[in-house]
């Protein structure tokens, strides 16, 4: 079969695919031709790249988490104090400068899992050591955030019954 019989075959198809005849379908510049696809515009993100993120169903607006290097780094810091070594001591025996880990520490750096690793290891930390108690400061974080917005007994009125509440802003 030539081309150009397989072309009029083809155009005998989509004929049919489509339910129009030729002279149904539009003509000129905007009708779309046999071989083109249809041109779907793509989505655009919500978030623009670096933006934060719109937080989910479950997010309280007003709670901000602490960022994980920041748990991460209190968890490292009491863990040294705990053993009273040093920044040199650690940093030494993980690899790193004294000045990385005290950046780690204070939650200014997102250090590697191998970085993590290094310094949780100097100081005979695993990753179980190391997420459950960063688990455990967030958790009270979360609770001590929860007694400073309890209402609290202030005192008593005379003459009537009940509590006077006050609430912490």
């Amino acid at each position: 079969m030539t081309e150009a019989a397989q072309r009029a075959d083809s155009d005998q198809d989509s004929d049919q695919l489509d339910g129009r005849n030729r002279s149904d379908r539009p003509t000129g510049i905007d009708a779309p031709r046999p071989t083109e696809g249809t041109v779907v515009p793509l989505k655009r993100h919500a978030n623009p790249p670096g933006a934060r993120p719109e937080p989910g169903p479950h997010a309280q607006p007003n709670r901000r988490d602490p960022l994980l290097r920041t748990l991460l780094g209190d968890v490292l810091r009491q863990a040294r104090r705990e053993q009273k070594r040093t920044l040199s001591d650690v940093a030494e025996r993980a690899g790193v400068s004294v000045p990385y880990l005290s950046e780690i520490e204070r939650g200014r750096k997102e250090p590697s899992s191998e970085m993590l690793a290094a310094v949780a290891g100097a100081l005979g930390l695993d990753l179980l050591d190391l997420v459950s108690r960063s688990y455990i400061d967030l958790v009270g974080r979360r609770v001590a955030e929860a007694d400073a917005v309890r209402p609290q007994r202030v005192g008593r009125t005379a003459g009537r019954h009940g509590d006077v509440l006050a609430v912490a802003a």
